[in-house]
């Protein structure tokens, strides 16, 4: 544990302010992945950066002709983040590899850039024809239903479809101290009610989220009734029929889809889990990862969840995970690839 929490330091050391700074596509995001080639080279990975910024540290195995197996994450943070998300998965990674040295397939850590704004990086990549034939990505939950289970460690079935949409909501300005309340038309009104709404729709479906997280009001005044409303859903489900139940029940036919749900492969993670003797877990993921996106293209893959202390902070510098929990996840993702490398495609 001594390298990975020294190396999960360094790389949150990087940019000013509380917590980590490190935005997609600024020069903190940069100086952390020349910080990841610096250790895949001393590792004796041969480095390659693709033309989006991507950094894959490959470990050539005896078949080199065979798909690739990949492990990784990303290093960039939304501002004032946390200390694991993203680079835990590097830095696991980079660990695992090590162990499992050379074998039959071609091991890989990939670095993806700019995942928190939209998974920008794994996209560009995934359009591409030199994708794996498999990627295993560690990561920790970033909420509290693995602790609440008592369970280090949870096998993630399937990243949920995400899907964007605008509302807005008209009325009338009005004199905040003249115009009597039965005599109003007042937009924030409206909007409110809808918000309640989305709330009350989200919480009758199973495994379902959403959430109004932008507001915009006009005039924008205290001593003016609102006439113009304009708000941001953001809605979320494990799977499609989930996704279209949500989106019909709050009117969201127009939303933008962000992502579909997409399934991901749980087995060998959860073989792994279960011979340890630990309580295997099997969750759906509401945040959207880089292997969701390889997934959707087509690539076999599967996601570790590490278990969030606190409450499941994260997104925040609260965010923690132990040490325990990071050395059981570090042992099965080495288990894993060892098998991914060497038991199939041979």
């Amino acid at each position: 544990m001594a390298t990975i929490n020294r190396r999960l330091d360094d790389v949150f050391h990087i940019g000013n302010g509380v917590g980590a700074n490190r935005v997609g596509g600024t020069p903190e995001e940069d100086e952390a992945c020349a910080l990841a080639v610096a250790w895949m080279e001393d590792a004796g990975l041969e480095v390659e950066v693709d033309q989006r910024g991507n950094v894959v540290g490959r470990l050539r195995g005896a078949k080199p002709e065979l798909p690739e197996v990949w492990t990784g994450s990303h290093l960039d943070s939304v501002p004032s983040g946390g200390r694991f998300d993203g680079v835990l998965g590097v830095v696991a990674g980079l660990e695992a590899v090590g162990a499992v040295g050379r074998s039959e397939r071609t091991l890989g850590v990939v670095v993806f850039r700019d995942e928190e704004t939209g998974c920008h990086g794994s996209r560009w990549r995934a359009q591409q024809d030199s994708l794996p034939g498999v990627f295993v990505e560690l990561h920790v939950e970033q909420g509290p239903k693995l602790d609440r289970a008592g369970a280090p460690l949870g096998v993630v079935t399937s990243v949920a479809g995400i899907v964007r949409c605008s509302r807005e909501f008209g009325g009338r300005a009005d004199h905040a101290g003249t115009t009597p309340m039965d005599a109003r038309s007042d937009a924030l009104v409206s909007a409110a009610e809808y918000v309640l709404r989305v709330r009350e729709v989200a919480a009758g479906i199973e495994g379902a989220v959403a959430t109004v997280g932008q507001l915009e009001v006009e005039p924008g005044a205290a001593n003016v009734v609102p006439k113009r409303v304009q708000l941001m859903v953001d809605a979320r489900a494990p799977d499609q029929d989930r996704l279209d139940r949500l989106v019909a029940e709050l009117g969201l036919e127009d939303a933008h889809y962000v992502i579909p749900p997409v399934q991901l492969s749980p087995g060998v993670l959860r073989e792994e889990v279960e011979r340890r003797g630990l309580p295997v877990v099997e969750l759906p993921s509401g945040a959207g990862h880089d292997a969701g996106v390889l997934a959707a293209a087509g690539v076999e893959s599967s996601m570790l969840f590490v278990r969030s202390l606190g409450g499941g902070a994260s997104h925040s510098p609260e965010e923690h995970s132990s040490d325990e929990d990071i050395e059981l996840a570090v042992e099965v993702l080495t288990a894993a690839l060892q098998r991914l490398a060497t038991s199939r495609g041979s």
